[in-house]
């Protein structure tokens, strides 16, 4: 952890600051093209369909190739939005995405990324800040239906939140440190958390998935009823940032899941990155699978189901957690 104290910033420490932020932007981008690329693929054979096949061998392209059309495509600002709120509404979502990823150990040396002693709560309270562009998009927009999908969207990540919150406490418990690379360490001397959290692990899946407004949590979205929800107005670049924010934490949470009921990057023989990689690409999978499989929930069960089901579960699991904490 950097001490600002004893050791002001130079401009060479700065200048290694930059650098690492770029490697992890460009990491990020790769990391959300062939997320994308490999959501198109899995749901496309398992719907018994071939997915992308044009574009570069395998279709390996063809993601690359939507993004550039996106961000050729004309921006069309509406004549009835706020304009000054509708222009930064996608970068006050991206940004929060973005930092969270800064305190993800992707590997051993913890290289281009923060080991700071709150590394778990640091995530939640930068994953809280985003619905503030998803609500200022949907409000700017002047659009009954994208204002509805900002609506659901706040509503959904606030009931989500907490649950999230409580699976990640039973963790925190059993390390006794907040700290993501103690709570690797934890895990390494032991079996991963995945185990004994398996109640906690349960949760955070669900809590998570409808922390990211996928299905079948994808009320914001919900093309039936809401066209494209809180982005109904955004064309061309400003629409690829909220869909490069759903990727990127999508990332990100991968990440947290691997590191606090995987044992993160740790693993025999292969590097720690690679480690990390398999375990992240288990839990993307996993949300892929889902979302090819399940139905969208009602929007009139979604809340219930947050508050009535998940809440107690997740304190439950933090009782008994506490209890064999105490007493083992």
């Amino acid at each position: 952890m950097w001490n600002w104290a004893t050791h002001p910033v130079s401009w060479l420490s700065f200048l290694g600051m930059l650098i690492g932020t770029v490697v992890i932007l460009l990491l990020t981008l790769v990391v959300v093209m062939y997320s994308i690329y490999w959501q198109r693929k899995f749901i496309g054979w398992i719907q018994l369909r071939i997915g992308p096949n044009r574009v570069g061998p395998f279709g390996l392209l063809q993601t690359a190739a939507d993004v550039f059309k996106l961000l050729i495509k004309e921006d069309i600002i509406p004549n009835k939005v706020d304009r000054v709120l509708f222009m930064i509404a996608p970068i006050i979502a991206f940004v929060p995405s973005f930092m969270a990823l800064s305190v993800i150990p992707f590997s051993r040396t913890h290289v281009f990324t923060a080991n700071i002693a709150v590394g778990a709560l640091f995530y939640l309270a930068l994953s809280a800040i985003t619905i503030h562009g998803v609500m200022i998009g949907g409000w700017a927009s002047n659009n009954k239906y994208a204002l509805i999908g900002s609506m659901r969207s706040a509503a959904q990540m606030l009931s989500f939140e907490i649950p999230l919150g409580m699976s990640i406490v039973g963790v925190v418990l059993m390390a006794g440190s907040i700290n993501l690379n103690d709570i690797i360490a934890g895990q390494q001397h032991s079996v991963w958390y995945i185990i004994p959290q398996v109640l906690g692990c349960i949760v955070f899946l669900i809590a998570s998935t409808g922390e990211l407004n996928r299905t079948p949590f994808d009320l914001p979205e919900a093309e039936s009823e809401l066209v494209a929800g809180y982005h109904t107005e955004y064309s061309g670049f400003r629409f690829a940032f909220f869909m490069l924010t759903e990727y990127v934490y999508l990332f990100a949470m991968a990440g947290l899941f691997a590191t606090l009921f995987l044992g993160g990057w740790s693993g025999p023989w292969l590097p720690g990155w690679l480690w990390f990689a398999i375990k992240a690409l288990i839990y993307i999978t996993f949300q892929f699978w889902v979302q090819a499989t399940m139905p969208r929930m009602r929007v009139d069960k979604v809340m219930p189901f947050a508050w009535k089901v998940l809440l107690p579960l997740a304190l439950f699991n933090l009782v008994i957690t506490a209890v064999l904490k105490a007493v083992l």
